[in-house]
């Protein structure tokens, strides 16, 4: 087995690097991951001395500016998340000072106001205040890089509209962007409503073009979702997890983040029924399929690491935390990778399950039903998908004579 390098780190940091690096190998990090935590430890340590800082100025807020500043250089983002094994393991040992997710500085201040603004005032859900969190920390991170400050002091339509752009330049689609405007809007609601801002700068915000329900919904066919689920090498922990993830998008239709949000208190083995946390905070009991639940517990018993964690689904590499959505539908396109499929989404599979019910008769309110949705016309989107009955309901193509 080749040995792995070992990085070296400069600066303010290099102190820390072998206990850091000790702390990674107690967590359960292979060589190779520990040496790759280990060289953006070393991107951050560099950074604090090219800005004359020492470790102890290390705060939550050097660390976004540090953020961006890299993706602004690099390309590719070195965020919060990425951060955050080094960041805790600091403040543990002192060096630090202070949690940097607590709040110290101004945009420090301001975020946690307006996070407790969301939950109070406009009682979003967890998941969406954490999505609104991070975009404004983001553009916030950004403002101060240019007027220091809380990043609000001179804000103007020209630096929502710059920002803008910024997040359509890193590749995003149509509806991740509609996503950012949305984010965008309700931080300088809040700026506005706080009095942080004398201008109402949420209708500055200009619109993306989209319309819904416009395109035919993609099929995915019987047979490729059980290639997709046969996929899975259930030999393996890793494996196991897998098919119980996609046994649960493929057979009840759960959302990603549904999916990721399943806690083992959600499974009531001994009724044959879960608990599904959705959108809008609802929370509706479900059937549990056999099959599901064979994989579910074949995956606890013989995959799912000894952690604290309630939640069902966690990573296979140490830290072993929470999967996210995102991971969840990375989960799907590398599995339609190895089935020999085009890369798809987790949603996909949810319409798989929507265009096969239709296929076998069920109507579009049982569609709904079990998709759970609340308003048919988000359902309706899946009459377009069956030609047969659509093929009866066209006119006949008016023929002229010559």
């Amino acid at each position: 087995m080749r040995s792995v390098p070992r990085a070296r780190v400069p600066g303010p940091l290099a102190p820390f690097a072998d206990g850091f690096r000790a702390e990674l190998d107690r967590l359960g990090y292979t060589p190779l991951s520990r040496e790759f935590k280990i060289n953006q430890m070393a991107h951050l340590s560099r950074w604090l001395g090219d800005q004359g800082l020492g470790s102890g100025d290390l705060d939550g807020l050097r660390a976004r500016v540090f953020s961006v500043e890299f993706l602004a250089v690099r390309g590719r983002p070195l965020g919060s998340r990425a951060l955050r094994p080094l960041l805790d393991w600091l403040r543990r040992e002192g060096a630090i000072g202070a949690d940097p997710r607590v709040p110290g500085g101004p945009v420090d201040e301001l975020i946690d106001d307006y996070r407790r603004w969301m939950v109070t005032e406009r009682g979003l859900s967890a998941r969406t205040v954490g999505r609104y969190e991070r975009t404004a920390s983001r553009f916030l991170a950004g403002r101060v890089c240019l007027v220091g400050g809380s990043g609000v002091e001179g804000l103007n339509g020209g630096a929502v509209t710059a920002f803008l752009l910024s997040e359509v330049g890193r590749g995003l689609v149509p509806g991740s962007v509609q996503g950012r405007v949305a984010e965008l809007r309700s931080l300088l609601r809040y700026l506005y409503l706080q009095g942080v801002i004398d201008t109402e700068l949420a209708g500055a915000v200009p619109p993306v073009p989209g319309w819904k329900v416009t395109g035919v919904p993609p099929r995915m066919t019987a047979a490729e979702v059980r290639a997709l689920l046969d996929s899975c090498d259930r030999a393996t922990p890793a494996g196991r997890r897998d098919l119980a993830m996609l046994m649960l998008l493929a057979r009840l239709g759960l959302r990603a983040a549904e999916v990721a949000g399943l806690a083992l208190s959600d499974i009531d083995w001994r009724a044959g029924e879960l608990v599904v946390r959705g959108k809008g905070r609802r929370a509706d009991r479900l059937p549990l399929p056999a099959d599901v639940g064979d994989a579910v517990a074949a995956y606890l018993m013989d995959g799912h690491p000894r952690v604290e964690s309630r939640t069902v689904f966690v990573s296979t590499n140490a830290p072993y935390l929470r999967l996210g959505s995102r991971g969840v539908s990375e989960t799907v396109r590398r599995q339609c990778i190895r089935a020999g499929l085009a890369p798809l989404r987790a949603h996909r599979l949810r319409h798989a399950l929507a265009t096969d019910l239709l296929d076998h008769g069920a109507s579009l309110m049982d569609i709904g039903q079990v998709l759970r949705q609340r308003d048919l016309a988000t359902t309706a989107v899946y009459a377009k998908v069956d030609h047969a009955a659509l093929r009866e309901l066209a006119l006949p193509w008016p023929v002229t004579a010559r």
